[in-house]
């Protein structure tokens, strides 16, 4: 039977994680050394790995959604549309639909494989290593490509050539390519990373390009299957009516069809273009250093406490 008051019960309590702590602590310090190897290997070793990153630059490009498209187009959709539809025909996309389409691809596989095929980018996407400012040349890793013959070097892995897939340079591309909307503002950002700050820029200002370029061709082409279709089926309709309403319909992809060759930023008009950076986007070198000497800490400081509670159970 407990004859302990309370009070009394609480203070042995207190006493007990007193003692606990200060078990621990002496458990720690039996064990400081271990600490201090551990924190100093680690910051050692995130040194010489923090060097041997390649520094990488960043150019971004801020971007907003091109007037041509929305507009007038979205009006018709809403007292049209339905016969549009029936008819098989689009009407057009909004502003925000036509620029979520646009960033999504952007980061697609087949947009991604076609620019690095027309830009001819394959060694700068998956062999080069680094950049160096003093001579403004890129490094190659010559066990992948020789940039003397032009030739691909690299061992090729089981059941694939030496010359990477298009889903190896889409991965690694993927990496460097990063797209955002900002749901606020509605400006999407275009940020190209990569080790020289010349390239990030021209590779940054292509894709905007192609981008605007792809998406206005494709609206053109289909505008002018639209309008072929419509005088089709003004000629086959013997309802006045009808066909005046295929030509307000007409009217509108003609309108699509203008704005579609006459605009170059169709999509994407750039609010602040892209420039070549002179600082250095990444690696974080002095974050890497803490972090890694803190997790030795933490690392040294678990076995530290192992060993210093097992050696202080044996006295």
């Amino acid at each position: 039977m407990n004859t302990h008051s309370p009070e009394e019960q609480s203070r042995n309590k207190q006493f007990d994680d007193e003692i606990d702590l200060l078990e621990l602590w002496r458990a720690l310090m039996r064990g400081k050394w271990i600490i201090i190897g551990f924190t100093a290997v680690f910051s050692i070793a995130s040194v010489f790995y923090a060097l041997s990153l390649p520094n990488m630059y960043k150019s971004t490009a801020v971007l907003a959604p091109a007037e041509s498209a929305g507009g007038g187009l979205s009006a018709l959709g809403g007292q049209l549309g339905g016969l549009a539809s029936l008819a098989g025909i689009n009407l057009g996309r909004g502003a925000s639909n036509k620029t979520a389409e646009a960033i999504e691809i952007l980061q697609s596989w087949t947009f991604i494989e076609e620019f690095i095929q027309e830009q001819n980018i394959s060694p700068l996407v998956f062999a080069v290593k680094g950049w160096n400012p003093e001579t403004n040349e890129l490094i190659y890793n010559t066990e992948i490509y020789n940039p003397q013959t032009q030739t691909w070097t690299r061992e090729p892995p089981k059941g694939k050539q030496a010359e990477p897939s298009s889903w190896e340079l889409f991965g690694i591309f993927g990496a460097y390519l990063s797209v955002g909307e900002d749901k606020v503002s509605g400006f999407t950002s275009l940020n190209d990373e990569y080790y020289s700050p010349e390239v990030a820029k021209d590779w940054a200002d292509a894709l905007i390009n192609k981008i605007n370029s792809k998406l206005q061709a494709r609206d053109a082409k289909e505008a002018e299957k639209n309008v072929a279709f419509l005088k089709q089926q003004i000629e086959q309709t013997p309802l006045a009516s009808m066909q005046s309403v295929f030509y307000d319909l007409i009217e509108e992809q003609t309108k699509t069809l203008m704005l579609a060759k006459g605009s170059t930023e169709y999509v994407f008009k750039t609010v602040s273009e892209s420039r070549v950076s002179e600082v250095k986007s990444k690696p974080k070198r002095a974050l890497i250093c803490i972090v890694s000497a803190l997790s030795g800490g933490l690392v040294g400081s678990v076995f530290a406490l192992l060993f210093g509670l097992r050696k202080g159970e044996t006295k």
